[in-house]
């Protein structure tokens, strides 16, 4: 029996103010494109026949009237189920002819939204302080580009280069986000090579800070946050293809009047705020990226080469270090000890007195100092490098490089120690949590790490225990014994001072230490690490809190546990963020030398030093990776050169 299907909803009027878009297209129909670029619907007809119809446009009503003659007719019933989803799927796909005012709204918010994200991918920086808006109110040529490549293409290669363009537009992005926070954290830009391992470093990092469930939420948002972010720019690239292809004529003369006026300002060097109005920030990002990761692949096996040859490799052992012979030296990193803590005015006045206030308490007993400045490899971070490069007279400021240098036979000062013969050679690691194959490059015959000092005390944040308790672990477990044959040689890494500087342990009785337990209630009265991480009024000032602590606790211990034999020689790592030290802020770290033998300190007089822990601010500045070299000539090693 025939059926005829009529929609339950009556023919909408067209909306008189419909954008002519709407109505009118450059494109043939079979050139249409069914894209998030398509603006609303007008509503669809059914035809009318005399036989039974299956068509995907029939309206629910028709749908529900067509389920239930197959009903009647014995039909398998799951048909007319389907058949329901199917008219709710086409229902709701027709919302535009039921509501075009609103479908009108939406059309014009996602188009202008597709324009600003586009446009706004095409002209962001790389660097935060660049971050303003004269920056986006320039003619990007990439955009040209690309739409003379979109009109010359058809549809289906058309949409496949917009959405490949939009994707890739979506990772410039991210990239540029990323060497905008390495350049905040680590003063220097992402690198596409290296670098990745640093963001499971920052994944740590904030549950070592914050907590596993806030790590773990953190990197679930970030990883949907890449996905969306490729997916809109693909999207909203595509919309503007479709749009752009709507009318040929004229979207290829707005082209090339585009394309002229670009040229012109390019040619004339015109300016708005400072700015070129012709704008290529995408080539010139592209450019800069390909130069960063051409270098990275050159220099790895240039540096191979460097890090084989060795101003003291074949030095017999006992032509190293014979002038420290008897003593017992420690070399000990204070994390992010910079000149910044000594010299900004929102920090010094506290870090000087307590300089002058220990190097006062060291005299007193007995002890005498001299300092200088080294210009770390690293900044805001990578605390390996600063250590490395310290200890290896290698310039290790990437990841590469530490890697190249850490599987090489390359000398490390420590390393000479354990060398000699003399020296029992001993790590303290309170910031390691997991294997340490370093200890090898490093000539050490003994590493304690986070767990094997005995601390039961909470976290401070990101470090595993105060200074004063790993300082006192180590005089209880090896500088303390009285056992030994051998001098000691010890590398100290103290950690108190590592971002985000909340909360920060206080001085106690050396004598109530215990098992660290006495830490508790001055952790849970300290600063919370949230409340202090985003706000730089208030990391600058706890951050110059923590340096005095780190830097009292070491002293304290000399006072309290060194002997006539002692040499300690401590310095920083790197200067810590630029939220903190500041956009303009050198790299460079005071490093100290103090003994109770005046015989130690006469042997580095030809360096200049100044008097006491606090640097003058004329005082030399040298490299870091130059000290073990002048370290070791100081005190009587002889060179004796490999090539590799």
């Amino acid at each position: 029996m025939p059926v005829t299907t009529r929609s339950s909803q009556p023919p909408t009027p067209k909306d008189p103010e419909t954008p002519p878009a709407e109505t009118a297209s450059a494109e043939t129909p079979s050139d249409r494109t069914p894209t998030a670029a398509a603006e609303p619907d007008q509503p669809s007809k059914s035809t009318e026949t005399g036989e039974a119809t299956e068509t995907g446009e029939a309206t629910e009503a028709g749908e529900a009237a067509e389920a239930g003659e197959h009903a009647e007719a014995g039909e398998h019933a799951g048909v007319g189920a389907s058949r329901g989803i199917r008219a709710r799927v086409s229902y709701w796909r027709g919302w535009r002819g039921r509501y075009p005012r609103a479908a009108r709204v939406v059309w014009w918010a996602a188009t202008v939204l597709s324009l600003l994200l586009v446009f706004g991918a095409l002209s962001l920086p790389n660097r935060l302080f660049a971050l303003h808006l004269s920056r986006f109110v320039r003619l990007p040529g990439e955009a040209i580009i690309g739409a003379a490549a979109l009109l010359a293409l058809p549809r289906r290669p058309r949409v496949a280069l917009a959405a490949l363009a939009g994707a890739a537009l979506g990772a410039l992005t991210i990239l540029n986000v990323l060497d905008m926070q390495f350049v905040e954290y680590l003063g220097r830009p992402f690198d596409l090579v290296l670098d990745w391992i640093l963001l499971d470093d920052a994944q740590s990092y904030v549950a070592d800070s914050m907590g596993g469930t806030v790590a773990l939420a953190a990197t679930i948002g970030l990883i949907i946050l890449v996905v969306l972010i490729m997916a809109v720019m693909a999207l909203a690239t595509v919309r503007l293809s479709g749009i752009l292809v709507r009318d040929t004529r004229r979207a290829t003369r707005g082209t090339l009047i585009a394309g002229t006026v670009w040229i012109t300002c390019s040619v004339l060097g015109v300016q708005f705020a400072g700015l070129p109005v012709a704008s290529d920030q995408v080539v010139n990002s592209l450019t800069s990226e390909a130069r960063r990761v051409r270098a990275t692949l050159q220099d790895e096996a240039t540096f191979g080469k460097v890090a084989r040859s060795d101003t003291f490799g074949a030095t017999p052992a006992a032509q190293l270090v014979p002038d420290l012979r008897g003593k017992d030296v420690i070399f000990a990193f204070i994390e992010s000890y910079g000149r910044s803590a000594v010299e900004d005015p929102g920090m010094a006045p506290g870090v000087d007195e307590t300089l002058d206030t220990s190097t006062a308490a060291l005299a007193k007993a007995g002890f005498s100092a001299k300092s200088g400045w080294l210009t770390s490899a690293t900044y805001g971070g990578s605390s390996w490098l600063g250590h490395s490069t310290t200890l290896s007279g290698l310039w290790v400021d990437t990841q590469q490089r530490y890697r190249t240098v850490m599987a090489s036979d390359h000398l490390s000062l420590t390393k000479v120690f354990q060398k000699t013969g003399a020296w029992d050679t001993v790590g303290i690691m309170p910031g390691v949590q997991k294997g340490w194959p370093e200890q090898k490059f490093y000539g050490l015959d003994k590493v304690y790490n986070a767990f094997q000092m005995g601390y039961q005390g909470p976290k401070f944040s990101w470090s595993t225990m105060p200074d004063q308790y790993a300082l006192e672990a180590f005089q209880r477990l090896e500088h303390g014994r009285t056992d030994r044959d051998k001098p000691l040689m010890s590398e100290i890494i103290l950690t108190s001072s590592h971002q985000p500087w909340a909360p920060i342990p206080k001085m106690v009785g050396w004598d109530e230490l215990g098992d660290g337990s006495v830490f508790e209630d001055i952790q849970a009265d300290g600063e919370k690490a949230s409340d202090v991480i985003a706000d730089s009024g208030k990391s600058k000032k706890e951050y110059g809190k923590s340096i005095q602590y780190s830097v009292t606790a070491l002293t304290q211990w000399m006072e309290r546990y060194g002997t006539d034999d002692t040499v300690l020689v401590f310095l920083g790592d790197h200067q810590p963020i630029s939220r903190v030290s500041g956009n303009n802020a050198s790299r460079d770290v005071p490093v100290s030398i103090v003994a109770k033998d005046p015989k130690v300190l006469d042997k580095i007089a030809a360096w200049n030093w100044t008097d006491g822990l606090k640097p003058a601010h004329d005082a030399p500045v040298w490299k870091m990776s130059s000290f073990r070299d002048r370290f070791l000539k100081a005190y009587g090693s002889t060179p004796h050169p490999t090539t590799g």
